[in-house]
């Protein structure tokens, strides 16, 4: 079955086909065959296999490495190497006395081996925490080590981890990315090991081979922990070949040729070339991500809100969305509408490039003779970076410049790929750049705007609103958090060191032979949960 991709379809297919799926899921394993390679094309490189250190989605390495608890279908999160998740009502969470600090109990699964037979216990678990905190070990992101304060080990089953603070977004960070092996790292130095390129984990696939900027493949654990419900021993795929395919037109030409058996990114604009390819199929299903363009403070000229403010109102959405295939959703607010803390009253620019235009004339900046504005002898000319290769991000790229060149401000295309991308974005190496975040299921907005968040390579920082992300990432309390939410919400919308456009959603190509795929929209990717798929036939 080929999916038509218009618009309402989109919308049936987020709601019918992930529910078809899920129900088709909750039926016992009865028919399902071992065996098969299950080739994906993955749209960026791999820089690491590590999960603590890459700077992309972590698909590949999702199949490999596990962690305590993870995120499902419903972004809801459920156990994995931990027994159940911890919370107040089972005990698992227990607040100090005057409500400031917290302390979380994992109770783990028993008879669990490492991919070299080795066990795991409870000692895993605390040696992670202590490596990705290690100062000298360069970390992707380290948020959520330093809420702990130490780890007590009763038992090689059993961790109580002692928090300095209350985190309520706990399960977004830290032991959900992944456990490394303590006999196998201790002592080693993280940033040069072999973990980097064939991490040992407890997964379902082990990682036979990794070959920089080609492809890795990934080889079933014939050793694996867990059982269907039948009984079958799991994985039930033989192989998983996740090959490097940045390029959108590469990516639909070896779709289309069979090279592929599937990919996760599907380009909006393009997904309507892979109606009708024998055996394929396309998924649309929900993702947390908005796209975004960020700003870099460093640049005189865009620590000027006035600017900012202008190229907010420059931006139709709409024409995004169109060039997109239809596919994204306009939003105004970092935080998506589907989260309890969204605010709609959160203040927005509207497409209105006469009010973009009075910003800068009121604000001094003239346009010279070829259009562009200036002031003081400084242009307003701009690098603007994305990712290359991707073909949805070129589009939405060069409508952008088209529409802030209608106000008078030149922006160029400086695009970059793989590690530079990552290098630029982490580093500032831009004066604009476009992107799509995809976040947990309850996303740390100050890994990305707080002046020391792990992914503000902006230069951005803003006391007011540390202190109030301190306030929603430091507490339990429902109503103390939607308040908080608010705020930091307005916040962002009046200080503008970014612009969210649009929401996307996940399209997928798949083969239709892969039974018991469910898309799962969070930042650990479609492939947290490959235990089960198998091939029919």
């Amino acid at each position: 079955m080929n999916t038509k991709l218009s618009r309402r379809v989109l919308l049936q297919g987020i709601l019918a086909t992930t529910t078809a799926l899920a129900t088709m899921r909750a039926f016992p394993a009865m028919a399902q065959q071992s065996g098969g390679t299950l080739n994906v094309g993955l749209t960026y490189e791999l820089d690491t296999m590590n999960t603590y250190s890459t700077g992309f989605l972590a698909d590949a390495q999702h199949t490999v490495i596990e962690g305590l608890i993870a995120p499902d279908k419903d972004a809801r999160y459920v156990p994995v190497l931990a027994k159940e998740v911890p919370t107040l009502d089972n005990g698992g969470i227990v607040l100090s006395d005057d409500g400031s600090k917290m302390t979380i109990t994992y109770h783990l699964q028993e008879n669990v081996k490492w991919h070299d037979g080795e066990p795991f216990t409870s000692a895993d678990v605390k040696f992670t925490w202590e490596a990705v905190k290690d100062p000298a070990f360069i970390a992707e992101s380290k948020d959520g080590t330093q809420d702990i304060d130490s780890i007590d080990l009763p038992d090689d089953y059993t961790v109580v981890c002692n928090y300095n603070t209350v985190k309520p977004n706990f399960a977004s960070t830290l032991f959900t990315f992944g456990i490394m092996p303590k006999h196998l790292l201790e002592g080693t130095d993280l940033n040069t090991s072999s973990y980097n390129e064939t991490p040992v984990g407890t997964g379902p696939f082990k990682v036979a081979e990794f070959v920089r900027g080609q492809y890795v493949v990934l080889d079933k654990n014939t050793d694996y922990w867990r059982t269907a419900e039948n009984g079958d021993a799991l994985p039930y795929l033989d192989r998983l070949v996740f090959r490097i395919v940045t390029d959108s037109n590469t990516l639909l030409t070896q779709l289309q040729s069979g090279e592929l058996d599937m990919a996760v990114s599907v380009p909006y604009g393009r997904a309507s070339q892979l109606e009708g390819v024998e055996g394929l199929e396309i998924i649309v299903g929900p993702q947390l991500s908005w796209g975004h363009l960020d700003f870099n403070f460093r640049n005189e000229l865009l620590a000027d809100v006035n600017v900012r403010k202008a190229v907010a109102h420059a931006i139709n959405r709409e024409t995004l969305i169109r060039v997109q295939g239809g596919f994204p959703i306009a939003i105004k607010s970092l935080v998506l509408p589907i989260f309890d803390l969204y605010d709609d009253a959160t203040p927005e620019y509207a497409y209105d490039p006469a009010a973009a235009n009075a910003l800068l004339d009121d604000a001094g900046y003239a346009r010279g003779g070829d259009g562009i504005r200036e002031k003081d002898g400084k242009r307003l000319s701009f690098a603007f970076v994305i990712q290359s290769g991707r073909a949805d991000d070129e589009n939405v790229q060069q409508v952008i410049i088209a529409q802030l060149k209608e106000i008078g401000i030149e922006a160029t295309a400086d695009n970059k790929a793989g590690v530079a991308y990552r290098e630029a974005r982490y580093n500032g190496g831009y004066d604009l750049i476009y992107g799509r975040w995809i976040t947990s299921a309850d996303p740390v907005y100050s890994t990305f705007y707080g002046s020391e968040g792990e992914n503000n390579g902006q230069g951005y920082s803003n006391p007011e609103l540390d202190v109030v992300f301190a306030r929603l990432e430091n507490t339990l309390d429902a109503e103390e958090r939607k308040a908080a939410a608010s705020e930091m919400q307005r916040i962002i919308a009046e200080d503008l060191p970014a612009i969210a456009l649009t929401q996307g959603v996940s399209v997928i190509a798949k083969p239709v032979e892969l039974k018991n795929f469910v898309p799962n929209p969070t930042n650990m990717t479609n492939f947290v949960d490959t235990k089960e798929w198998y091939l029919e036939g």
